[in-house]
């Protein structure tokens, strides 16, 4: 997959200050955007694909979206947290490109920048800490509305500032796709791009010039998926992300990702999220 030479598209959901005691305590979270921590004092745990990372002062830490994860602490802790997603448009993002380390040092200029982006967004803060409700009142697509009313200095302040932060996990990136088949790259910039239609397999078999079932097969052998399940993947992860930040009603959304028959969008998303879209949708903005 070739790298863009372009600047993410970074957009601001939450930023908040919070002081917690042993009640910061959320298993199997799950949510299409991503989170950056900075711990201000205490320590905190996160456990990640299996390994469990202390959160503790001078550090940012950095959970990529779509990734299952659990936090937890047993005292006093403070952190400043950062919601984003990257704004993308027939384009991977950068969580889909690379690896990011889970945590790195801070300099003294970091926590400046966060105290600043929370100087610059003062309401952004979370209502709830539950993970299930993190928007009552708002919804997503409220939170992300407010980006639209900010001053245009401070619209370019805030996108600055996420980027100098998601520079720090990019100076110590890994390319996903560093050793696979320059093939799957291929296939895999070709379905980024064109994720709003409708990609058939023969789609991809005849952009590499192979049969179908030596595309699956090698397919299946670099992702772990076969390239139909894949597709659907990241159709699926995309309604999620439109369903929490935009007004688009599912019908829309589908229609979108060039799901003509509602019905069966409908239980296609259920069976890769346990939730109706309209059920995922209110789960966050009730």
């Amino acid at each position: 997959m070739t790298s863009s030479t372009s600047n993410p598209d970074l957009v601001l959901l939450n930023i908040g200050y919070s002081e917690l005691n042993a009640n910061w305590n959320w298993k199997d979270i799950y949510s299409p955007f991503a989170r950056i921590y900075y711990v201000d004092k205490g320590i905190a745990r996160t456990k990640i694909n299996g390994y469990t990372f202390d959160l503790k002062p001078d550090h940012l830490y950095l959970t990529p979206p779509f990734t299952l994860h659990d936090d937890e602490c047993d005292s006093y802790f403070s952190l400043y947290y950062i919601h984003f997603y990257e704004s993308t448009i027939n384009t991977a993002t950068i969580f889909d490109k690379y690896n990011f380390p889970v945590a790195i040092r801070t300099s003294p200029l970091d926590s400046e920048l966060i105290k600043r982006l929370l100087a610059i967004n003062p309401e952004r803060n979370l209502k709830f800490f539950d993970p299930q409700f993190y928007d009552n009142p708002p919804t997503f697509s409220q939170y992300n509305a407010e980006n639209d009313k900010l001053p245009l200095h401070s619209m370019i302040e805030t996108q600055g500032i996420l980027s100098q932060l998601i520079s720090r996990f990019l100076a110590r990136r890994t390319e996903k796709l560093e050793s696979k088949d320059l093939r799957i790259n291929i296939a895999l910039q070709y379905i980024h791009e064109n994720i709003h239609n409708n990609i058939q397999l023969d789609n991809l078999s005849d952009l590499l010039h192979i049969s179908n079932d030596h595309f699956i097969r090698i397919f299946k052998s670099e992702m772990k998926y076969t390239p139909l399940k894949y597709i659907t993947m990241k159709k699926i992860e995309k309604a999620q992300l439109l369903l929490l930040t935009t007004n688009l009603s599912v019908k829309n959304i589908a229609y979108e990702l060039s799901y003509d028959n509602i019905s069966y969008f409908t239980r296609l998303f259920k069976s890769y999220t346990n939730k109706t879209p309209v059920e995922y949708r209110s789960n966050f903005s009730q």
